[in-house]
């Protein structure tokens, strides 16, 4: 099972409700409508940036999607030494020559964001990267970014214990 990291005892978070992911989906694809860019395909960086880049992509009316695996957080403000890509890697052929909009839903250290951006781009893929929230310390500013702040964030997809059986 999928750890699930519990913020409760921070003070200070930020917190993204369901109403307010939607207004930040719609404002977010709104600023990249009006930069001119239109992605050939939606990259999702998953697990955070799935629901982000679905949203994205509805709004956006982009059909083609796909997803990279990326593991680097364990826990509140704890990560593995360095973002690991997982298994099913995505169809690198299928990027070429192609304009892509890559989403996740937070450039914390920004480290994964680089990774996926630099293994994209290597693929002869023309990237723009897009995320709810950025933070001051990410090694990468986003191309796009609907808020900016160094708090954790608590995301609605995220904000409560995995569904377990009732037994």
């Amino acid at each position: 099972m999928a750890y699930h990291a519990d913020s409760s005892d921070l003070e200070v978070k930020e917190i993204l409700t369901w109403d307010g992911f939607g207004a930040a989906s719609r404002e977010l694809a709104q600023n990249i409508a009006d930069s001119g860019f239109e992605p050939d395909i939606i990259i999702a960086v998953a697990r955070g940036g799935l629901l982000p880049a679905g949203a994205l992509g509805y709004a956006m009316g982009v059909k083609l999607s796909d997803a990279i695996n990326v593991e680097f957080y364990t826990d509140v403000e704890e990560t593995l030494p360095d973002p690991v890509l997982l298994e099913p890697l995505l169809d690198v052929n299928s990027i070429r020559n192609k304009k892509l909009l890559v989403v996740d839903d937070v450039a914390d250290s920004g480290r994964t964001l680089a990774l996926v951006l630099e293994l994209l781009t290597k693929e002869g893929a023309t990237c723009k990267s897009a995320v709810l929230y950025a933070k001051s310390r990410s090694e990468v500013d986003p191309d796009f970014v609907w808020k900016r702040t160094d708090e954790w964030i608590v995301f609605p997809w995220s904000a409560e214990k995995p569904v377990t059986p009732n037994v």
